[in-house]
């Protein structure tokens, strides 16, 4: 573990468990107004009508439309704040800054611009491309 600890000290471990801290909080906010607006309210419930003069189907769509997208942006907020805590328990194991895919230390700047990341660009580039390479190879099977 000693090793690893030595590999990642390419950044302010405090200054990261600060950030890191202060972006949950910010998306765990996020995630709280999103479901306080009625994202936890059954689709019946929220897009209901609120009087008894029925309503025009487009303005229904509308709604349909607009909770849909609330919802896919409570998801991909829900993934943020996994990766966020994620990146706190790599920082309590002693592994966050090492390159999840060739075990390097990931670049400093690479981690003041992207707190959560869990390899290099150049890693992610080479994983990217070994599945786009696994998928034309079973393609043309």
């Amino acid at each position: 573990m000693d090793t690893l600890r030595g590999m990642t000290q390419n950044f302010d471990e405090a200054a990261a468990r600060n950030r890191l801290r202060s972006d949950h909080d910010r998306v765990q906010g996020l995630i709280e107004g999103l479901r306080d607006e009625g994202l936890d309210q059954e689709e019946a419930d929220q897009v209901g009508d609120l009087s008894h003069l029925p309503q025009h189907p487009a303005d229904q769509g509308s709604e349909v439309f607009e909770r849909e997208k609330d919802m896919a942006i409570l998801e991909q907020l829900e993934g943020e704040l996994a990766e966020i805590e994620a990146a706190l328990q790599r920082l309590d194991e002693g592994t966050y800054g090492v390159d999840e895919v060739t075990g390097d230390p990931i670049a400093a700047e690479r981690l003041d611009a992207y707190p959560i990341a869990r390899t290099n660009v150049d890693s992610a580039n080479v994983d990217s491309a070994n599945v786009d390479s696994v998928n034309t190879d079973s393609q043309s099977s």
